[in-house]
């Protein structure tokens, strides 16, 4: 049996852009047949974990090791300065496996062929929508707000336009209600964060967009920065409308103990995708089927694995439900923003 190779000073590596090895000593060439390709000795894994520094090595060690010892081949993990250098790393063949965001990970299909095998979980969803938020319901809402729990805090926040269901648990699925939109009229304000957030700022503009407001001209944009300050710019009477990750009132609570009374959502966007896990094309079919496999179910293989998981990229685990359409979906809304 081949032995596996811990990972030692990775925290070193965290001042360059990308550190890795090559994969193997076999590998694969332009038309090979992948399916039966020799597994390479080892594979390199280049993620942004959410820790820093000295704890980098802690928190990468776990899941290097346990793939390494059940695929018996040497699992070495590099960090990654940001998301755009895994995607860069999975070109120049530096890793072979990333683990990023939905961004790159459209990026690594599309530029380099790349196999997205895995999605994100967080609190049992693999996307989420943009909340549009709003103070004044009588002018976007078809009829009066609701109260629906939002499990997750377990808390009671409102809603309107069938958006959720009275008393029931709240989903948070769109896209629902975008036609509401068509009510922002020329002057309102719109508090919206920072052009590189999804939620704060991509999908809203598009969704503004297509429901036919010019929003260079139409609106006064109210900038804020953070989803807890779009819905404190409605709360606060700063902006009419506001937009923010579902749900980002449960960030305020504590400030702004009525929030559900007074910050009203009354449309989701469509729904913005989870990061994952991408592989390159080069990698044999069945040793991307045993390592999909294990990524799985390393969540669920023990409380240290769960505890890994979450320091290490903020998960609860993966899903092979990897609902291609909508990283596709969120390219198109990338695109917009290209320039």
């Amino acid at each position: 049996m081949r032995k596996p190779l811990l990972i030692t000073g990775i925290a070193a590596f965290a001042a360059l852009a990308l550190v890795g090895c090559s994969s193997s000593s076999t590998p694969s060439s332009a038309g090979t047949d992948a399916a039966t390709t020799e597994w390479p000795e080892s594979i390199t894994i280049s993620l942004v974990p959410s820790v820093e520094g000295e704890d980098l090595a802690e928190a990468l060690d776990p899941l290097t090791t346990y793939l390494s010892e059940n695929l018996d081949i040497e699992v070495n993990g590099v960090v990654a300065t940001d998301y755009a250098a895994t995607v860069e790393a999975l070109g120049s063949d530096q890793a072979q496996v990333i683990i990023t965001d939905a961004g790159s990970l459209y990026n690594a299909t599309e530029r380099y062929d790349a196999d997205l095998i895995l999605r994100d979980v967080r609190f049992g969803a693999t996307s989420y929508a943009a909340v549009a938020y709003t103070n004044n319901p009588d002018k976007y809402c078809d009829e009066a707000p609701v109260m629906a729990t939002y499990v997750a805090s377990d808390i009671q926040l409102s809603y309107c336009n069938d958006i959720e269901a009275e008393g029931e648990k709240a989903t948070g699925s769109g896209a629902a209600s975008l036609e509401a939109l068509e009510k922002i009229d020329e002057g309102t304000r719109v508090a919206l964060q920072a052009a590189t957030s999804p939620a704060g700022y991509q999908y809203p503009v598009v969704a503004m967009r297509e429901a036919g407001i010019d929003t260079d001209a139409d609106i006064t944009e109210v900038p804020v920065e953070g989803n807890n300050n779009a819905v404190l710019a409605v709360y606060n009477g700063d902006a009419e409308v506001s937009f923010g990750y579902w749900d980002a009132r449960t960030t305020v609570t504590t400030e702004a103990p009525d929030v559900a009374e007074k910050v009203v959502a009354f449309a989701y966007t469509d729904m913005i995708p989870n990061g994952g896990v991408a592989v390159s094309k080069n990698l044999p079919a069945d040793l991307v089927a045993e390592l999909t496999e294990l990524m799985a179910g390393y969540a669920d293989s023990s409380e240290e694995a769960a505890t890994v998981m979450f320091d290490l990229v903020g998960l609860s685990g993966w899903t092979t439900d990897t609902a291609d359409d909508e990283i596709t979906r969120y390219g198109e809304i990338l695109a917009v923003f290209a320039n």
